[in-house]
């Protein structure tokens, strides 16, 4: 039988992690690069992810009440400069539409960023009395944001993504919906992607433009690097006064709503690749795999073979297994190969011997260790306990990586040497003052992830002024 051939084209991700990253994203064939700078072509292989993804989420919160719609592409000028903040922190990266065929437009038209105001301008409408409430909407969708640097998955000048936004006649209810969602995320993470994720809330620095307050989850990349990976945001009434978004309660009263918006995006992608890859390219967990289980039959030219392994792949399916037979006249080495670059969570191999004596051998993407198993009619159920096993194992070495990359730290001038030698997070004390955030970003290139508002023991100071402390803050290199 062939042996496993290491895949050569794939940088190693010890000696060069950014172009690990884009070798990966490029022979697993997960996306291409279009004409255009920032924006990629998601291949079939990416998509499905990103769908596998969407299918869990879009079921998430339809169990939660919320319902799916579409909003416009463009936004009117006008409409994106009555959220004052808002503006200010998306103007930067907004694309401009000026012309309509030949003609110049009466008023500019900003390919969405975001969603904020269009869903204000329609809540304003059709919000009227209490009866109302709460409106709870989910679009799925592209935006645009121009980035000056991008690479796939990552940063991109257009990316796909969920966005919610919601109205609630209470700031509880509202405030019970930013975390609702946030957890919903999490949960999102550890049950489909096998990636734990640290979570708090975001400095007033860092939190999303026009938000009272932005929850944050953040995974820990194998290069020590983070990765922001979906936020939830509580707006207060900031957008209902900007909008006029008001409604007649109970008490025959006119009152602003509370709004809520929530999102993650195709980062989830890349927070896959980086969390989980390895230098034959990409481990996939499971439930997030186009295909869960390849089978490679050996010898597949001698009688018997075939048949063997597409009626075990129909025995596969019929268990609602997302399953494929590698028929391609290939050696059994290359498909080998193959299915570790896509990052297949399980290989069966199957030759005319293994008919024989009743028996496939399985092998495991995520470490490699292989077993003889019957071939009967228990196979799918077998197939199902492992792959319930390899995303116990993959979110179980993800966590420890985390755990063992969160360093506490009092001392300021201990910084640098955690960041540059072992990455990862720095917990700390901190005061809530600007400057002391500030300092640790010119410093030390490393910005705030997340805090934890009034953690701090009693008898915390600072490390960056000395003062009091009232926090506890995760500073680290971000994507």
């Amino acid at each position: 039988m062939a042996k496993n051939i290491k895949n050569d084209a794939i940088t190693s991700r010890d000696e060069n992690f950014a172009q690990w990253y884009t070798d990966v994203c490029r022979k697993a064939e997960l996306m291409d690069y279009s004409s255009v700078k920032g924006f990629i072509i998601y291949r079939p292989y990416g998509y499905a992810m990103w769908e596998q993804i969407q299918n869990y989420m879009d079921k998430r919160f339809k169990e939660t009440g919320h319902e799916n719609v579409y909003m416009p592409l463009v936004i009117p000028e006008s409409l994106l400069q009555k959220e004052k903040d808002h503006v200010e922190g998306f103007a930067p990266e907004c694309a401009v539409v000026t012309r309509g065929g030949v003609n110049e437009l009466e008023e500019n038209l900003i390919i969405r960023p975001t969603s904020e105001t269009l869903f204000s301008e329609h809540y304003a409408k059709i919000v009227k009395s209490y009866r109302d409430l709460p409106k709870k909407y989910n679009q799925w969708c592209s935006v645009v944001r121009w980035e000056k640097t991008t690479r796939p998955f990552l940063r991109g000048s257009e990316f796909l993504w969920q966005e919610g936004h919601t109205v609630h006649a209470t700031e509880e209810e509202a405030r019970k919906e930013t975390l609702q969602m946030r957890d919903i995320y999490l949960e999102t993470a550890k049950d489909v992607l096998a990636i734990p994720m640290l979570t708090g809330r975001k400095t007033d620095k860092e939190k999303f433009a026009g938000a009272e307050e932005t929850y944050t989850i953040e995974a820990l990349m194998h290069d020590g690097k983070v990765l922001q990976s979906g936020t939830s945001h509580y707006f207060g009434q900031g957008f209902a006064e900007a909008f006029g978004i008001q409604f007649l309660d109970k008490d025959n009263k006119q009152k602003f709503v509370h709004q809520t918006s929530w999102g993650v995006s195709t980062r989830l992608l890349g927070a896959i690749i980086m969390v989980h890859g390895d230098d034959n390219g990409l481990v996939l967990p499971p439930r997030v795999a186009p295909t869960q289980v390849v089978i490679v039959p050996i010898m597949q030219k001698k009688e018997g073979v075939l048949d063997k392994a597409y009626e075990m792949a129909e025995l596969l399916k019929k268990q609602g297994i997302r399953v494929k037979v590698d028929d391609s006249d290939k050696s059994p080495g290359w498909k080998f190969s193959e299915a570790e670059m896509r990052g297949i969570p399980v290989r069966i191999e199957v030759g005319p011997r293994d008919i024989e004596n009743g028996q496939c051998i399985v092998a495991k993407r995520n470490d490699g260790k292989k077993e003889t198993v019957a071939l009967d009619e228990h196979l799918g159920d077998y197939v199902i306990n492992l792959m319930n096993t390899i995303h116990d194992e993959m979110y179980k070495k993800a966590e420890e990586h985390l755990q063992a990359h969160i360093t506490h730290s009092e001392d300021f001038n201990e910084f640098g040497d955690i960041l540059d030698n072992k990455g990862g997070y720095i917990e700390t004390y901190w005061c809530g003052d600007l400057d002391c955030e500030m300092k640790v970003k010119d410093e030390y290139q490393a910005t705030s992830r997340c805090y934890r508002p009034d953690e701090a023991k009693e008898d915390a100071v600072c490390p960056c002024c000395g003062n009091k402390a009232k926090h506890i803050i995760y500073y680290a290199r971000a994507y």
